[in-house]
């Protein structure tokens, strides 16, 4: 319980700690640094020649990252501090060799948090259920491009073997993908292969944008199956071996996700099981198809 005498922005300051805690982070103040700690290091009012962030964010010992604090009513209007953390993110901070802006940055309330990459061709905050973990962010900083600038450079679709309403939804879905859209809804008639089109889409985002999992969302235990037998026998048009030959397919059966699994088939209930929250398990997916209940 929050003491009696704690301002709101204490108050949020004690929930943000909580909360990378719960993430991984190690929560030090600027006094006492030991970046030995840990992986992720997260120091309070840490100096840069702008002013004390709020926090800063170190991975593997360099500086990552910044996250600006703000009391729980802030968090209708979280977003018109973004110009400020953005600063913090671009300033120079003590005792770091900074050249280049910091690329995470993140608002937050302690209740409500949002996040921007500044590594996306075209950044933008979106809220997220909490603070990604340091081995999440160091495996996005050993990739060249974010996963957002990946999408832009998907090459043309190979037509061969594909009908035309399917060439068509999987063109569009990769434009809405360059357009920086995070949702897009592809609507095909009764057995135009449904699911034939959503397995060469999962297909082009792991061969050319180097996605690193995927789920694959059903209605029904009945369907995840269905699905299955359809990624083993998914041949792509421009490879002689079988989709599950070039990448690891799981079905779920409980919540557990394999480290190597590539392609994760689940019903929705199965994705509530196991008591996990959807802040830990939704970083295990870089995108999301759902497959709706329907003929293929």
């Amino acid at each position: 319980m929050p003491s009696k005498n704690q301002t709101p922005e204490q108050i949020a300051r004690d929930q943000i700690d909580k909360s990378l805690a719960a993430s991984g982070w190690v929560v030090q103040v600027k006094r006492a640094i030991d970046f030995n700690a840990g992986q992720g290091i997260a120091v309070r009012e840490y100096q840069t020649d702008v002013g004390p962030a709020d926090y800063a964010l170190f991975v593997d010992k360099k500086a990552v990252g910044v996250i600006e604090a703000k009391p729980k009513d802030w968090g209708h209007k979280i977003t018109a501090v973004e110009e400020q953390s953005a600063g913090y993110a671009a300033a120079t901070l003590k005792w770091v060799n900074n050249k280049e802006p910091l690329p995470f940055v993140y608002e937050s309330t302690g209740v409500i948090t949002r996040f921007t990459d500044g590594r996306d061709p075209k950044p933008r905050s979106r809220e997220v259920f909490t603070f990604h973990r340091p081995e999440t962010m160091a495996e996005w900083l050993s990739k060249p491009a974010s996963l957002r600038a990946r999408l832009q450079t998907l090459p043309s679709l190979v037509h061969a073997g594909l009908r035309d309403c399917q060439i068509t939804a999987i063109e569009n879905l990769e434009a809405s993908f360059k357009a920086d859209k995070p949702r897009a809804l592809v609507q095909m008639a009764t057995g135009s292969g449904k699911t034939y089109t959503a397995i060469t889409s999962v297909y082009r985002l792991l061969k050319h944008a180097d996605a690193k999992r995927i789920l694959f969302l059903v209605d029904t235990k009945n369907l995840g199956e269905q699905a299955e037998q359809e990624f083993m026998a998914y041949l792509p048009n421009d490879d002689n071996r079988k989709f599950t030959e070039l990448y690891n397919v799981q079905r779920l059966k409980s919540s557990f996700v394999a480290k190597d699994s590539q392609v994760c088939i689940s019903t929705r209930s199965c994705l509530g099981s196991g008591g996990n929250s959807p802040a830990a398990f939704s970083e295990h997916w870089d995108l999301g198809l759902i497959r709706p209940r329907g003929q293929a």
